[in-house]
């Protein structure tokens, strides 16, 4: 079975086995099926296949995260034939997924093991990391934001994990009238015609909201917990440093690195990008609305 994608505008394909666990569990994706015709999967930026067999052992680590508690535990390794992605649910659990990718990242082959949860949650981290790699050269970033549209435009709030991101989303949609949430820790930025647009996307984190929608962006708001509110425009350096702290990507391999320089670049250049010192309350909603979006 073979499935077609779309995202940001960017086709992408997922062979399953017929009759695999994880089938029937993938029902973010469906907002975002497309057509699975021959046009539509030739013009598709990469491939993944669901295999039976594991990955060569051969590798030389490029990434091991630390293992936060809580937090799913993704390792990356070079081969010789390209790339090897390693995903657990959660630090001391089972590696669950095995991705092999290769050198162009347009084909990725993943050995998914466990109950169907964990198969599922492989799956879901194959598609997020294949398509930040192979998306870097069509000018977009998947980010780690929470984003809301308002008045047809899209507001990123972007954060390290814990800072509130999600939390000043909602308040936005309990306080601004005609707030929307487009989604919740996944977005796509992406440069379009010379200008920044937001994307909504399969991965939302732990709050389902998946749109296939896309706005132009109004502005990207980098939270910061503080006593008081407080807000202010950032620089162009500033602001390329900002979003460059919360793209995905890899930049210790070049290639993605030029990628993404470019579009932050265009980003820092395009989007007004502030900085939001805040408590989690109405007061700092309004504030941040009133001043990017008044």
């Amino acid at each position: 079975m073979v499935r077609a994608f779309q995202v940001a505008s960017l086709v992408f394909t997922l062979d399953l086995p017929d009759a695999h666990p994880v089938t029937y569990l993938l029902h973010n994706y469906d907002p975002f099926e497309a057509p699975s015709s021959a046009d539509v999967i030739g013009e598709s930026i990469f491939r993944l296949t669901i295999t039976t067999e594991p990955p060569a052992a051969a590798r030389e680590v490029l990434y091991q995260p630390k293992e936060e508690s809580g937090e799913p535990v993704i390792g990356l390794y070079r081969t010789a034939t390209g790339y090897l992605a390693e995903f657990a649910v959660l630090p001391g659990r089972p590696v669950c997924g095995q991705l092999a990718v290769s050198d162009d990242f347009r084909e990725g082959r993943l050995f998914a093991e466990g109950d169907p949860a964990s198969q599922t949650f492989a799956v879901n981290n194959a598609l997020m990391l294949l398509f930040a790699f192979a998306s870097a050269s069509y000018r977009a970033l998947e980010m780690h934001a929470s984003v809301v549209v308002r008045g047809g435009r899209g507001f990123l709030f972007l954060g390290r994990s814990g800072t509130g991101k999600s939390t000043h989303s909602s308040l936005w949609l309990k306080h601004i009238p005609d707030t929307e949430l487009l989604n919740d820790d996944n977005p796509v930025l992406r440069i379009v015609d010379g200008r920044a647009r937001v994307y909504g996307t399969p991965w939302s984190g732990k709050t389902p909201c998946y749109k296939a929608e896309d706005y132009p962006v109004g502005a990207i708001v980098r939270l910061r917990q503080a006593p008081e509110n407080r807000i202010a425009r950032l620089g162009i350096v500033a602001a390329y440093a900002s979003v460059m702290a919360s793209c995905s990507g890899f930049r210790p391999i070049r290639t993605l690195a030029d990628a993404q320089h470019e579009t932050l670049a265009s980003i820092a250049a395009d989007v007004p990008c502030y900085q939001l010192d805040c408590l989690p309350d109405e007061a700092a909603a309004r504030l941040c609305q009133e001043t990017i979006d008044g």
